[in-house]
């Protein structure tokens, strides 16, 4: 079996890199193709797992790839296409290139030629050649579900504590962390990311015996808090990032959303007036806030001795695909302050990880920050 998992240094040094393409360029290139994957496969109503795979199959694309050769929009539909038949849920390959040209738009469809069928079908051969044919794929949200069965606590607590670690995991595609750390040990660093968020802290779970300092060392052995810390900040860093525009010919939100919070998520836009509708549309009125399903969690700052990370207000979910959580109806929260987390000295440098079951033949780490 390959070792899909790669240090820092080596993701800085991928083909892409070698090809002129700076860091940044290249981590905006992942994020939107995985953003097109999460809202393809949601409007084609694929589950979470497949549009999670085909992630994973388009970050492990291009680390053997560069991004000059094989446009990202392309890859993108051909990983989904890929993944839908291994996680029993395909769609034609006609349907995958409908909806890509809806979303996109014209302007950007062009990079799929004049035959995108035929381009996806071509590049499905290469991909399964740079993937090793390695196509089962573990996904964090599994485990979120198996560690939320055996914390104890406030039950109300407890699922707003899931339901946000669910958000950040579908958040946590678009970032490298699936070429850096096992399932597991990121769906214990976002539950960890989730109960400081929520101020939900555990104290009791089953099983727990003198040995386990921590709900999660039940699971996972040699986990620092260095190292939950780095993927948290990994995760968060997302935010800090410059929205995107929406694709082009978009389908509206499912939800209507009420002013204040629209105001809070696209702040960026500052100064632009309205557009007024046509004539013969009358504006749909607006729910009272109270009728409407989505709430925002109040800003949150995230520090740690070598680190701080700022979250400003969030909306829960974001998007409408993130809604499909396994608890999606839970009442709006009471607005809560969040001191910033100082956390404790980390102790004598120890292993960061040994023994989770991936039956992989080597691991790539990188020390703890100095």
């Amino acid at each position: 079996m390959p070792c899909w998992y790669y240090d820092k240094n080596e993701l800085r040094n991928t083909p892409s890199a070698l090809d002129n393409i700076d860091y940044e360029t290249e981590l905006r290139y992942r994020r939107e193709g995985a953003r097109f994957i999460i809202d393809s496969g949601s409007k084609m109503k694929l589950g979470c797992n497949t549009a999670a795979t085909g992630v994973v199959y388009f970050h492990r694309f291009y680390m053997f790839h560069s991004f000059r050769q094989f446009p990202r929009y392309v890859t993108a539909c051909c990983c989904l296409f890929l993944a839908g038949k291994v996680e029993e849920t395909p769609k034609k390959c006609k349907t995958i290139i409908e909806t890509a040209q809806d979303i996109l738009g014209d302007a950007k469809f062009t990079s799929f030629g004049v035959d995108p069928k035929e381009e996806v079908m071509t590049l499905e051969r290469i991909l399964l050649q740079t993937i090793k044919f390695d196509l089962q794929i573990e996904h964090p949200y599994s485990y979120l579900v198996s560690y939320a069965k055996c914390l104890k606590g406030d039950k109300l607590k407890l699922k707003k504590m899931v339901q946000m670690a669910w958000t950040f995991v579908n958040d946590s595609l678009c970032t490298t962390l699936s070429l850096q750390w096992e399932p597991e040990i990121i769906a214990v660093a976002l539950m960890y990311l989730a109960g400081k968020l929520s101020q939900f802290e555990v104290v009791d779970w089953v099983g727990r015996n003198n040995k386990h300092l921590r709900w999660w060392d039940m699971y996972v052995e040699d986990v620092t808090m260095d190292l939950l810390e780095d993927i948290c900040h990994q995760v968060l860093d997302l935010y800090s990032q410059p929205a995107l525009e929406p694709p082009p010919n978009s389908p509206p939100p499912r939800v209507q959303q009420p002013e204040v919070v629209t105001t809070l998520v696209t702040s960026s836009e500052t100064n632009k007036e309205p557009e007024p509708l046509p004539k013969a549309v009358s504006p749909t009125p607006e729910p009272p806030v109270t009728e409407v399903s989505l709430y925002t969690y109040p800003s949150f700052s995230f520090t740690t001795p070598h680190t701080s990370s700022y979250m400003p207000h969030y909306l829960n979910p974001p998007d409408p695909s993130h809604a499909s959580t396994p608890f999606p109806t839970i009442p709006a929260p009471p607005p809560v302050l969040c001191e910033p987390y100082i956390a404790p000295p980390h102790f004598p440098a120890a292993p960061y990880f040994h023994s989770t079951p991936t039956n992989q033949p080597h691991r790539h780490f990188y020390p703890p920050p100095t």
